[in-house]
């Protein structure tokens, strides 16, 4: 009977973030299918018009989701009973712009942004521009460790290491972004004040594989 041994190794990575990413959804409303769509657009337009004068082009705006639905309100007849009502359209656009880690760029996003009046909902992030680099690092960190701990097994037990034999690995989504928020209220957005200096925490990450070698 073969001899093996199965060992599950674990890789950590620290990564700086070096990409900001702001997302920026926009919401029409109207009775009128047209009167919405056209609604929409404006605020499309207005967005484009506010990362041009931010430094940006155009192009540089991303849509990376659109979706119009009706819109119904719930209310009571006079018997007393629940029923709803058309009230119109709603279109909803989400949207996105990446640069490089710039808080004077990003400051100057926000103020062209507020002055608008487009009035999108704003979620500021952080992350890496070259992930896949990250990841390779975190797989090789993931077999360098489990090797590390086969080989000491093996020397517990009297064995020692040989041809490796089987590597299972579950490809997953990693979570790339860093665990600083920046959090923006309404009122906040209108002020003209300079965005301060930001150092966005590392972002951690890990990822495992099981790995076996035959011992002799």
């Amino acid at each position: 009977m073969d001899r093996t041994i199965t060992v599950k190794g674990t890789g950590k990575v620290s990564a700086t973030p070096d990409l900001i990413v702001v997302r920026m959804d926009l919401t029409s409303r109207a009775v009128r299918y047209e009167e919405t769509m056209n609604g929409a657009a404006m605020a499309v337009t207005r967005l484009q018009k506010a990362v041009e004068q931010a430094g940006f082009e155009k192009a540089a705006l991303k849509t990376t989701d659109f979706s119009i639905d009706t819109d119904y309100e719930s209310y009571r007849d006079k018997q007393g009973n629940y029923k709803s009502r058309f009230r119109g359209y709603v279109c909803q656009q989400k949207t996105k712009l990446e640069f490089p880690l710039d808080t004077k760029q990003l400051s100057s996003v926000i103020e062209h942004v507020s002055n608008s009046l487009a009035e999108p909902k704003l979620s500021i992030s952080f992350t890496i521009k070259d992930a896949d680099t990250i990841q390779d690092e975190l797989l090789a960190s993931a077999a360098a460790n489990a090797r590390h701990r086969a080989e000491l097994l093996a020397k517990g037990a009297g064995a020692t290491l040989g041809d490796l034999l089987q590597i299972d690995y579950t490809w997953g989504e990693l979570h790339l972004y860093s665990p600083t928020r920046l959090t923006l209220h309404d009122e906040v957005l209108f002020s003209e004040a300079a965005m301060p200096e930001l150092e966005p925490d590392e972002i951690d990450l890990s990822d495992s594989a099981t790995f076996v070698w035959a011992i002799r």
